[in-house]
């Protein structure tokens, strides 16, 4: 039965993350999140907290509906270490050092104007992109905490 909740919440987890991520996020939360100061402290808490309810409230009908096994102290713990681990990287300059202490650098920036081939318009400038470096680094780093979260959840 672990293994079915662990699907179970890791899949709905996954869901809510990406709705939360680009559907209740808010451009002014995204555009400021990544700030120095209180000015983004602030934008980046409020971006997690509204990520944190969404992921509560499509994981509490998969649990009820599925009737799965799962401890208020699990719940606690799995978005609790989610919510922690997301803000630490939506911060933006954590997950930057981050990259580049493991070689990504060049990569972190691919897509944007930083990056030695970045796009261009048929004119030479700049063609802005939904896809960069740093994004597929930002998303692959909240799948793994996902991941985490829905272990934290399903075992304990």
């Amino acid at each position: 039965m672990t293994a079915t909740t662990f699907a179970a919440v890791f899949v709905a987890l996954y869901v809510a993350h990406s709705v939360g991520d680009h559907w209740v996020q808010s451009s002014c939360q995204a555009a400021t999140k990544g700030q120095p100061g209180w000015t983004g402290r602030l934008a980046c808490g409020r971006h997690v907290l509204g990520l944190t309810l969404t992921k509560l409230v499509v994981l509490v009908p998969v649990v009820l509906v599925l009737g799965l096994s799962v401890t208020a102290v699990g719940l606690v713990l799995g978005l609790g270490a989610d919510a922690v681990s997301h803000y630490w990287a939506d911060r933006r300059t954590t997950l930057k050092r981050l990259a580049d202490r493991c070689g990504k650098a060049e990569f972190y920036s691919l897509g944007t104007p930083a990056h030695p081939g970045h796009p261009t318009t048929a004119k030479g400038e700049y063609a802005p992109t939904l896809g960069t470096g740093a994004y597929a680094l930002d998303q692959s780093w909240h799948m793994l905490w996902l991941l985490i979260a829905a272990l934290m959840i399903a075992a304990v």
